[in-house]
């Protein structure tokens, strides 16, 4: 009769089941994750929205001023804004995420130090570009507030 107990699976030398909770995130598996989550979120929320815009012209002119009015209503539609916001942050994350990993089919970029760099690139890329965007877009607001 044994009376050893058994080894945990850890112990026994045998292959851990990749899982997430295994790997410690870095800004590299965020990315390659956000590039799927941005793709995702523009072809679902982009092509309801196209398919909204689309239906709106062709219902004719009261329709599509309503849904102009989600957008470039008179005061500020915070819903429309964040859907706008959001669909160019995922533009501009997917976009940067795309040419990085362009370059990395290259055969460039693997050393730990610049894919971790050129990961982070793209996600602070994305914001500043989000910000630059809307800000051009938004300027006369911006500043007719300040006269």
């Amino acid at each position: 009769m044994a009376t050893t107990p058994p080894k945990a699976a850890k112990d026994s030398g045998r292959p851990i089941a990749p899982h997430l909770s295994h790997y410690k995130w870095g800004p590299a598996m965020l990315v390659s994750i956000l590039h799927r989550a941005t793709g995702d979120g523009m072809a679902i929320v982009g092509g309801l929205l196209f398919t909204w815009w689309l239906a709106s012209l062709a219902a004719g002119k009261e329709s599509y001023d309503w849904f102009l009015s989600w957008f470039t209503g008179p005061s500020w539609n915070i819903l429309g804004y964040i859907v706008g916001v959001g669909l160019t942050l995922s533009l501009f994350q997917h976009m940067l995420s795309g040419i990085r990993h362009f370059v990395l089919d290259t055969g460039a970029g693997y050393e730990l130090k610049t894919n971790k760099t050129g990961a982070l690139l793209t996600i602070v890329g994305s914001v500043l570009l989000t910000i630059l965007f809307w800000g051009l877009l938004l300027k006369d607001v911006i500043f007719a507030g300040a006269k």
